[in-house]
């Protein structure tokens, strides 16, 4: 799959709920196995994208941090 067939939520500059209010939306229009990226600048998005990929089943490949800006990448189950 390429960069280009990622889609991706900017939730930067909301504060939780809201990140992860917007990945629940995006995913829901997406198959299994496509990707979806979450930019936040929310720093308690690391924890919420952590138990959401647990408690949901999708599976969060990557959790990063660059500068305030926090980047999710998970995978739909």
């Amino acid at each position: 799959m390429s960069e280009s067939e990622i889609q991706e939520v900017d939730a930067t500059g909301l504060q939780c709920p809201m990140p992860l209010l917007m990945a629940k939306r995006a995913l829901n229009t997406m198959h299994s196995g496509e990707r979806l990226r979450v930019l936040s600048t929310d720093q308690g998005s690391q924890r919420d994208f952590r138990v959401f990929a647990e408690q949901s089943g999708h599976i969060l490949l990557a959790s990063d941090e660059r500068d305030g800006l926090y980047i999710h990448l998970l995978r739909k189950s």
